[in-house]
């Protein structure tokens, strides 16, 4: 990635920016290191919940006013909750930048929770919650992280449960914020054609007054992986399976190499190995994929695919078959030039999307202190070797490490 600029306020709060003069749109949003593992067992969706009320009243302004203010301008006003991140986030035109960034501020530190919003929000996300069952394919993505991180806040759906959602007050969304918001995990991030020096002075406009808050945070590691192989009947017309299982943290010199591998075996090319031996030659699939998320602390393989009932066997020992090419057979020369060529390529083309650019320098700033350029990434990748990727794909996609999940039709 070329250069940005980072500024750390008295409080804590570090800015981040990335210029980019080819545009009109600024991008912005606070990221914060908290997510619904931080969660205790009865506040499970309370940090998916709090995304929601954000929107919904302020010490200054009604939800109306919020939803408003940059959509009159024809902005856009966003949030999203991770197993470990929770983001508020806008996009407009560069010259309402001042005005997304008070607002941002305004909702990130200043909600009020009002009683009635949430009352109101909660059948908004209870809704979410049976939209999201009546998706099979959705729904045993995320209940295949309960049966991987079985008994840990990394397994919980960050929607929360019915039973949990129900029950939240007010009180709660405070409890839960003081105890897990820290300004020095915290990160306001920006990508626009406006000069550094402008995001800084209005950063020290907007959050000098916010008072310093440390807290270490305290998160229950994840060491206590089982497979399983469960089997669910369900009243669906499609087979669909989850198999994986633990892979590497974000910290591991193996990250990297296994990301390659990965994209290799189920990445967005249609030329993935996954989508060639089950979609193209047999015809079993209208979707298959893999999927790598890393955290703190572990990370985790998730191959996907929807199938007919009766194809459901052959389908997995189809997968199973590409897992052990890559155990056994390294890479030719030109296969191994060709996986890299094609992930460098997707990298590349993932910087041109600003929105995600942005997201990526403040995640990266709070989970490694800095910013890999896209050289420097390059770099690792051309570096791998076939016997790299045979060593990782023996400690990884063991047969006997993996865990699988079905939902089969009734």
């Amino acid at each position: 990635m070329p250069d940005y600029h980072i500024h750390t306020l008295p409080n804590g709060i570090r800015v981040v920016h990335k210029q980019v003069l080819h545009t009109k749109i600024a991008h912005s949003g606070f990221i914060m290191d908290i997510g619904s593992r931080d969660e205790l067992p009865q506040e499970q969706g309370l940090a998916h919940f709090w995304e929601h009320m954000a929107f919904k009243g302020t010490q200054k302004r009604k939800s109306f006013h919020i939803l408003n203010r940059l959509e009159a301008v024809g902005g856009e006003l966003n949030a999203y909750t991770t197993k470990e991140k929770v983001c508020f986030y806008s996009s407009v035109l560069d010259k309402h930048f001042e005005k997304s960034f008070e607002l941002l501020t305004d909702i990130t530190f200043h909600s009020t929770f009002p009683e009635k919003e949430i009352e109101k929000e909660r059948g908004v996300i209870l809704e979410e919650m049976s939209m999201y069952l009546d998706t099979p394919e959705e729904a045993i993505v995320d209940e295949f992280d309960a049966v991987v991180f079985d008994g840990h806040p990394l397994g919980n759906n960050i929607l929360g449960t019915k039973e949990s959602v129900s029950g939240f007050m007010k009180q709660d969304f405070r409890n839960f914020i003081d105890r897990n918001l820290s300004t020095d995990a915290l990160v306001f991030c920006s990508v626009s054609n406006l000069p550094f020096e402008k995001v800084v002075k209005l950063a020290e406009k907007y959050l000098s007054d916010i008072p310093r808050i440390e807290k270490p945070i305290h998160r229950l590691p994840f060491n206590s992986y089982v497979p399983k192989a469960i089997t669910i009947e369900k009243p669906i017309s499609q087979a669909h399976c989850v198999l994986g299982c633990p892979a590497y943290a974000l910290a591991d010199d193996r990250r990297i190499p296994f990301f390659m591998l990965n994209n290799l075996l189920g990445g967005p090319g249609m030329n993935s190995r996954l989508n060639l031996a089950v979609r193209e030659k047999h015809g079993l699939v209208y979707t298959i994929d893999s999927n790598y998320a890393t955290y703190i602390d572990t990370g985790l393989l998730s191959i996907y695919f929807g199938t007919e009932k009766k194809q459901l066997k052959r389908t997995t020992s189809l997968v199973l078959k590409e897992l052990r090419k890559l155990r056994e057979k390294p890479l030719g020369s030109l296969q191994l030039h060709t996986a890299k060529e094609q992930l460098m390529g997707q990298l590349a083309m993932a910087e041109e999307s600003n929105i995600g650019l942005m997201m990526m320098i403040g995640k990266s700033i709070l989970d490694q202190g800095k910013v890999e350029s896209l050289n420097e990434i390059f770099d690792q990748i051309k570096s791998i070797t076939s016997g790299d990727l045979v060593d990782i794909a023996n400690d990884v996609l063991r047969e006997e490490h993996l865990s699988f999940l079905n939902y089969v039709p009734a």
